[in-house]
């Protein structure tokens, strides 16, 4: 059980400490930036801030964990603007922008009104502490540029027959010699084994569950409120956090001295290439952590409900099953799924979409405003925090008529009005993983579903954000090989 569950009267204590600690930093704040000084007063965002310091973190805390995250920013919306409103998350004055408009915004944006931002939860946790000040612009750059060789057609083509490969030996090893199994963790071990592969080179059993243990409590305190003390899931967190470098470092400096030793000149991964593009050992640990979080947690939270929603809607299995079954029929025995493969999975990627506007693995993103702008008419301040979340447009009747049906062929034809679908956001900053993404889920999908066939142990299994959509008992099913 969480910390947050099992010391309710200690934490509430806590709150009230932060409650009085914040009440003293908002009144040094105002008073420093001239509050009550006569100037002009800013047409800010309606909404508010809650309590100091803590603000509305736990209502949008509390709010995931009950499954609708969605509710948080329909009662805002509802209540103050469609457009943006104010609250304050993670300690911070934050204006959400809404709808498909405000995605495009934020999303065209990009270092002319705001710049990337990541929460102290995540840089504490998961960045190394002497890299921290550097600015998540600056990081943000350095990441984007080191991804785009990487996942470019031409090197995902040669990732292909590895994911199948692999797909092939997860499911033997870890769903046949079962009759049941959870879902949830199995395509966490799945997609953390492939990043290990590509990433790293690391196919050790031992070794990636040395860097697996501790970076599933790593990411369990990422959008946790930032109090480190004993127990507490942030607390946990820094913690694993500080072990996963550890670990990291090691990795990347004996492949350091591999590649001097060996007098390497051809990468065989991510680590190898950031190397010999001279990129510091303490560098290249955070961006391979921001490469994992990106490419495994959410993709295994999508493999995850894709598997649930099939078992819900037999018509749309039975069509997607098809769809597998010619692919294998085009193809000679034991030959492994080509890129020409992929594409033609086409039903297969408009279910996983449909999926993910459902139970998005991501809840949207953050940034810092640089300059004092107008927006909806509405001014936000330089240094003001931006979210743009995913619940905004993926439930909203005004993109998706009769929201809450699951209906694939939503992104059949022309698909979604432009930035309404975003779980991999959008515009400049569509994320650059995205094919990355959708060949690992239709490899896995591919395979699962040409090897067994499945019903939910509970049909009525409840589901929690944290951030990420996580069904409570991890989606137990029951398999049986599948008879072609």
């Amino acid at each position: 059980m969480d910390a947050f569950d099992s010391f309710m009267p200690y934490l509430l204590h806590l709150v009230l400490l932060y409650v009085f600690a914040g009440l003293f930093y908002f009144l040094y704040k105002y008073k420093s930036s001239g509050g009550g000084g006569g100037g002009p007063t800013p047409n800010l965002p309606p909404g508010k801030k809650g309590l100091p310091y803590i603000g509305e973190t736990l209502d949008f805390v509390l709010a995931s964990r009950r499954g609708t995250p969605e509710k948080f920013v329909t009662d805002r919306t509802t209540k103050y603007s469609p457009d943006v409103f104010r609250t304050s998350l993670l300690g911070e004055d934050m204006a959400v922008f809404c709808g498909s408009a405000g995605n495009k915004f934020l999303f065209s944006g990009q270092n002319k009104y705001v710049t990337s931002w990541w929460p102290d939860s995540i840089k504490k946790a998961l960045m190394d502490p002497s890299s921290v000040d550097n600015s998540s612009k600056e990081e943000s750059t350095k990441l984007r540029a080191y991804l785009p060789p990487f996942l470019k057609p031409e090197s995902l083509q040669h990732f292909i027959p590895v994911m199948d490969i692999m797909a092939k030996e997860h499911l033997n090893q870890h769903w046949s010699p079962y009759n049941e199994v959870q879902v949830f963790p199995l395509s966490k071990k799945y997609t953390f084994a492939l990043a290990c592969r590509l990433f790293m080179s690391v196919t050790d059993y031992d070794q990636i569950e040395n860097f697996a243990k501790p970076f599933a409590l790593a990411t369990a305190g990422l959008m946790s409120v930032p109090i480190d003390l004993p127990g507490t899931t942030f607390n946990r967190a820094v913690k694993a956090g500080r072990l996963i470098r550890q670990r990291l470092l090691a990795l990347i400096t004996q492949k350091k001295n591999e590649i001097l030793e060996k007098g390497k000149t051809v990468a065989s991964d991510l680590v190898d290439s950031m190397l010999m593009d001279g990129m510091t050992e303490v560098e290249i640990g955070n961006k391979i952590v921001g490469f994992f979080i990106a490419s495994h947690d959410t993709t295994s939270t999508a493999i995850t409900f894709i598997v649930s929603y099939l078992s819900d809607y037999p018509e749309v299995y039975n069509r997607v099953l098809e769809e597998q079954m010619e692919v294998i029929r085009c193809k000679e025995a034991g030959e492994p799924l080509r890129w020409e493969d992929i594409q033609k999975m086409k039903y297969t990627w408009c279910v996983a979409c449909e999926v993910m506007r459902l139970a998005p693995p991501a809840n949207g993103s953050f940034r810092e405003a640089i300059t004092d702008f107008t927006y909806a008419g509405y001014t936000i301040p330089k240094g003001w925090k931006a979210f743009w979340m995913v619940h905004t447009t993926h439930k909203n009747p005004k993109y998706f008529p009769d929201p809450e049906r699951f209906d694939p062929s939503r992104f059949e034809g022309n698909g979604p009005a432009p930035y309404s679908f975003v779980p991999f956001g959008g515009g400049p900053r569509m994320c650059p993983g995205k094919e990355y993404a959708r060949l690992e889920i239709l490899t896995f999908i591919h395979n699962l579903l040409t090897t067994f066939k499945w019903v939910k142990l509970n049909p009525n299994e409840k589901i929690s954000y944290i951030p990420s959509p996580i069904p409570k008992e991890g989606l137990p099913i029951k398999i049986q090989p599948l008879l072609n």
